[in-house]
């Protein structure tokens, strides 16, 4: 009787490309494909994370990052790759948009900003006003990600940093042989995620079974995503009158 485990939790780092593919199109019913079925079935890989992208599914690609406010400079630029228009060594690639941000000064202390939208950011009567910038507008492109500060950055603030939490792009899907920029918790939802796309192709009998399964695993992949935090009840105090 076998009583040995693996010893390993690697699956989803060596789950290549191709194996998700011929799972995919196992469940919908296909076998022993090759020639173009591999090459409709990436790109609609590489669709499927950018469907993820527009639902917000990619909590496992935040990261920080600061950067250095010059003096005057109200607009600070990130790009999609490194050959979207800057060869500056210190620029940060892959931004798909930013989530928090701080004036950081220089003892390290933290001064969080408010996002606003494009037409709170339009109101503002005097947007060349210096000082200790308060708030901040993303602005997202096809080739880059903007970050513009109110207040513009002055003498005082320059040097000083703005920290930033940023969403990353999923990695795009690359040769077969790959493994997928994807966390071992959403595995099933992705293979089910193509299998839906790949039924609309070649079993359109199965497009609603696959469309439900896919919608139940990515429900429970998000809810595994979330990040949890501690609850605390206060109780409340009540002062009668008397």
């Amino acid at each position: 009787m076998a009583n040995t485990t693996s010893g390993t939790t690697t699956f989803d780092k060596n789950f290549a490309i191709d194996e998700v593919i011929e799972e995919a199109y196992e469940r919908i019913g296909l076998q022993g494909v090759s020639g173009y079925q591999l090459k409709t079935a990436r790109r609609s890989l590489n669709i499927l994370f950018q469907e993820w992208g527009n639902r917000g599914l990619h909590y496992w690609q935040i990261a920080n990052n600061d950067i250095t406010l010059v003096d005057g400079q109200a607009v600070y630029t990130m790009f999609r790759s490194s050959a979207d228009g800057t060869s500056d060594a210190t620029a940060v690639f892959g931004v798909d948009d930013v989530l928090e941000a701080s004036f950081r000064n220089s003892d390290n202390i933290d001064f969080p900003l408010t996002k606003i939208n494009r037409s709170n950011y339009q109101a503002l009567s005097n947007k060349s006003s210096k000082g200790v910038p308060t708030q901040y507008y993303v602005q997202r492109f096809i080739d880059k990600v903007t970050i513009t500060l109110y207040l513009t950055p002055g003498s005082d603030e320059a040097g000083k940093k703005l920290n930033y939490y940023y969403v990353k792009r999923i990695q795009d899907v690359g040769d077969y042989t790959n493994a997928t920029d994807v966390p071992y918790r959403f595995v099933p939802c992705m293979v089910s995620g193509l299998a839906f796309y790949l039924a609309q192709k070649y079993a359109p009998d199965r497009i609603q079974a696959m469309k439900l399964y896919y919608e139940d695993e990515l429900q429970r992949a998000l809810s595994e995503d979330g990040s949890s935090s501690s609850s605390f009840i206060t109780p409340k105090t009540y002062y009668p009158s008397v």
